[in-house]
C-alpha cells in the first residue's frame, strides 16, 4: 500500500453523530420533549458557531458555552452542564459507521492510524473505549487540545511531530468535511480522501486526491 500513515477524521468518518438524538437524550433528563424544530433553532446558532471555530475566530469553550446559552437561560442551568451532558449523550448512542471495524482491522497489521477531530475532548476517549477502537490508533489528536482547529495546518504540524514526521507522501487523510479535512490536508501538502455522504457536495476550490461513498469502498481503494 502506498500510505505508511491514515489520518481520519472522527464525527462522521468513524463515528455516527447524531446530534439530534443525542439532545434529545440530554433534555429527556430535565423532562423536555426536545422537537425538530427546536434542533433547527438550535443548528442556526451551532453551524455558524463551527464555522467561526474552524477559521480560529473563536475558541473552543467559547463555542461549547454560547451553543447552550438560550437553553441554559430557558431551564436556569448553566450552559456548561448542558455542553458537558451533551457530549455525554453523545458518547452513551456513539455507534461506528458502516465498515469502520473491518477498515480499520484490515489496515491495522502493517499501517499506523491516527484520528485528528475538531471535536471534543470530553467525548473522545468514551466514544473510543466504547466501540473497542482505541487500540487502533497511534495518536488521537484534539483541536481543543492542541488550540487550533482543522483546516488550520498547525494541527497537522502537531500531529506530524507526535509521529515522529513521517514523509507526507505516504501519508493520507480521510474526512467526510471538506472544507475542514480536505481543505485542511490539501493546505499541509499530503494527500486526501474525501468520504462522501449522501447529498454532499464538495466546493469546486476544494480538490480531494480520492473521493469515495463509503468506508468499505476506501477499504477496497486502499488495499485492492
Amino acid at each position: 500500500m502506498k500510505y505508511t500513515h491514515i489520518l481520519f477524521d472522527a464525527d462522521e468518518t468513524l463515528f455516527h453523530f447524531d446530534a439530534y438524538l443525542g439532545l434529545k437524550t440530554l433534555f429527556a433528563e430535565y423532562d423536555v420533549e426536545f422537537s425538530h424544530t427546536d434542533f433547527n433553532e438550535y443548528q442556526k446558532v451551532n453551524a455558524p458557531l463551527w464555522l467561526l471555530y474552524q477559521e480560529g475566530k473563536i475558541d473552543a469553550h467559547t463555542l461549547q458555552v454560547t451553543r447552550f446559552t438560550a437553553w441554559g437561560d430557558k431551564l436556569s442551568i448553566s450552559p456548561e452542564t448542558l455542553n458537558i451532558g451533551f457530549l455525554n449523550s453523545m458518547a452513551q448512542i456513539c455507534t461506528p459507521l458502516p465498515g469502520a471495524e473491518s477498515l480499520l482491522k484490515a489496515l491495522n497489521p502493517n499501517t499506523s492510524m491516527s484520528i485528528i477531530t475538531n471535536g471534543f475532548s470530553a467525548l473522545q476517549q468514551k466514544r473510543l473505549n466504547k466501540t473497542g477502537f482505541s487500540h487502533f490508533f497511534d495518536q488521537v489528536v484534539i483541536s481543543e487540545l492542541v488550540g487550533v482547529a482543522k483546516p488550520d495546518p498547525q494541527v497537522f504540524e502537531h500531529t506530524f511531530d507526535l509521529l515522529g514526521n513521517p514523509n507526507k507522501n505516504q501519508v493520507l487523510m480521510v474526512g467526510d468535511t471538506p472544507k475542514s479535512d480536505i481543505l485542511g490536508a490539501n493546505r499541509f501538502g499530503i494527500d486526501s480522501c474525501w468520504l462522501q455522504h449522501e447529498g454532499q457536495v464538495c466546493p469546486e476550490d476544494i480538490k480531494p486526491t480520492y473521493q469515495v461513498n463509503s468506508l468499505n469502498a476506501l477499504q477496497t481503494l486502499l488495499l485492492s
